[in-house]
């Protein structure tokens, strides 16, 4: 994983606020690097989860229905992988 932005960025991009982000990162909704001074660093992927996050949450779900999408989705692109599509 490429880790480019900071939350306060990240946040932005998402269309969301920073604390946000430690939220979802505490749901384990979100995974981020770490400089070694433990600073928050996001990819453009996980930016992009940030997004869909928000999407999901507007369209009232709740973290654990957001977990639940997510976890689903990432099946779904394993086993389109898998089938090679």
């Amino acid at each position: 994983m490429e880790a480019l932005f900071g939350i306060s960025v990240a946040a932005e991009l998402a269309g969301t606020a920073a604390q946000n982000l430690r939220v979802y990162e505490r749901h384990g909704l979100v995974v981020q690097a770490r400089t070694d001074g433990g600073t928050r660093r996001y990819s453009h992927a996980a930016a992009e989860t940030v997004v869909r996050i928000r999407d999901l949450l507007e369209e009232g779900l709740n973290l654990v229905g957001v977990a639940r999408v997510l976890t689903l989705e990432g099946e779904l692109r394993a086993l389109r992988h898998e089938l090679g599509r």
